[in-house]
């Protein structure tokens, strides 16, 4: 069994049938629209990919989710590789892995100088926006990690994004403020991502006067990140009696009070969030901008919530790295459903859009644009995304029960081994809820192996020797002074 794509076979394949698809010959991707294609990039902070209801989970509300599915690109095993807040956003904005732009835990800064989402559409003439949580600025050691929370993000630190009302970070969200292009502080007003959904909404009422100049528009709630009980009554009171909620079979019994209580209000948040998604879209309906407009929604990582007796994210299982990835693009791709079974990962998502827009994609970019496979190019099923944990340092961590680990997620395997060696090797499509380790069991050595070979592969061509996390500590230059936060 080969589970390898090589970067150079797949990005060699991408210009050929990219090549094919601009020749406008009414297959696979449409001719190119005279006006450059809008942007719009909706982000939650800790939704699973499993709770939805297009996914298979009754008991959420998401209607408008479900309804964006029947028309969308659906990436059934996207995934966060580095399932944590701060690098998955560095790795969103840079196109790169957590190793070479140096965020593999939070609270560091992104470098100023970075190659970035918000400046590459800015150089192509795009105008550049950001509404809510950033988690990109750090803090220089010896601050306290809230001090740089809540302080305004300097205009250099931005990345390129002008249109600025964003916070560093924070999670009380019925009192939580922002900071504009000017660095006035502002209160959001009742739940911020209700809130910061009405000023998406408005920005994109505004674009009908901005004729000629296409924009980016990013939009980044904080939940359904806990706490667990903060969303509106209004969908708090649809899930009353946790003890009804039915839980995923890895939750053990010993936790599954805990996980209904907990389960209650996450799934109120993603109410909360669903209707803000249906508002974005009714948006782009009545402005006329949904037709030339890639949109996507997805989550930065998910959150164990008790399944595998674990809560919190960083860890390999599917609740913590599987995210969903939905994407639209009427007038290139068309408003029919289409499943993809290739494990998109965050590096890939820059290098992707960037595809989408025809724009180019920097060398330094280690992402794969899957701009080719939406145009209707086949699957090999041997797509591999990389998995990361480089904290090994971070006594949350290991009193969280995680560990330092390397892995692979493929649309049917989950392969990692720590430094000690192989932990775990899920074959998800007969053991969807990851219940039974197949490693070192006779019978998968020789898958095992092939695995092994795929993963050691993966890393050498990403640069990552795998080392101990104090090696890339000293690599970057930083020193544990216990501020930092796994928020």
């Amino acid at each position: 069994m080969k589970i390898e794509i090589t970067r150079r076979n797949f990005l060699g394949a991408s210009a050929s049938m990219a090549t094919a698809a601009s020749l406008g010959n009414g297959e696979g991707l449409g001719a190119a629209t005279a006006q450059p294609p809008n942007v719009v990039f909706v982000f939650a902070d800790q939704w699973r990919a499993q709770d939805a209801g297009y996914a298979g989970n009754p008991q959420v509300r998401t209607p408008n989710l479900d309804r964006m599915a029947e028309r969308s690109a659906v990436f059934a095993n996207a995934v966060s590789g580095c399932p944590v807040c701060s690098p998955y956003r560095a790795s969103l904005l840079t196109g790169q892995y957590w190793h070479r732009h140096g965020i593999f835990y939070n609270d560091k800064p992104l470098a100023g100088e970075a190659r970035s989402m918000g400046k590459l559409f800015a150089e192509a003439g795009y105008d550049t926006a950001y509404i809510g949580k950033w988690h990109l600025n750090g803090h220089p050691p010896g601050i306290d990690y809230q001090e740089s929370r809540n302080a305004p993000v300097p205009r250099e630190r931005r990345q390129g994004f002008q249109y600025w009302k964003a916070r560093e970070c924070t999670h009380e969200y019925n009192q939580s403020y922002y900071f504009d292009e000017q660095d006035r502080r502002c209160q959001w007003e009742g739940y911020d991502s209700i809130a910061q959904t009405r000023m998406a909404v408005e920005y994109l009422k505004s674009r009908r006067k901005a004729e000629g100049r296409p924009f980016l528009m990013v939009l980044s709630w904080g939940p359904p990140h806990d706490p667990y009980h903060t969303a509106p009554e209004e969908f708090r009171s649809l899930y009353p009696d946790p003890a009804k909620i039915a839980l995923r079979p890895n939750v053990p019994a010993a936790s599954e009070s805990a996980a209904q209580k907990v389960l209650a209000g996450y799934y109120a948040h993603i109410a909360a969030l669903d209707r803000c998604l249906g508002e974005l879209q009714q948006a782009l309906q009545e402005t006329g901008l949904e037709e030339n407009t890639v949109f996507v929604f997805t989550s930065d990582h998910g959150d164990m919530l008790y399944s595998q007796g674990q809560t919190m994210k960083q860890k390999p299982w599917d609740e913590s790295i599987r995210v969903p990835f939905l994407l639209r693009f009427p007038a290139r791709l068309g408003n029919r459903s289409r499943n993809v079974q290739a494990p998109i990962n965050t590096p890939d998502i820059l290098p992707t859009l960037l595809g989408l827009c025809r724009l180019p994609i920097p060398a330094a970019v280690d992402g794969r644009d899957y701009t080719p496979l939406l145009a209707g190019g086949r699957e090999t099923g041997e797509e591999a995304a990389l998995l990361a944990c480089l904290v090994p340092f971070h006594q949350w961590n290991y009193r969280n029960g995680g560990r330092e680990y390397r892995g692979l997620r493929t649309a049917r395997y989950t392969y990692v081994r720590d430094l000690r060696g192989p932990w775990l090797f899920y074959d998800n499509r007969q053991d969807p809820f990851q219940l039974t380790n197949l490693c070192g069991r006779k019978e998968f050595v020789s898958l095992q192996k092939e695995m092994e070979k795929q993963l050691a592969q993966q890393l050498r061509r990403a640069g990552d020797r795998f080392l101990p996390g104090p090696e890339y500590m000293r690599q970057w230059g930083y020193t544990w002074d216990g501020q930092d936060r796994p928020s």
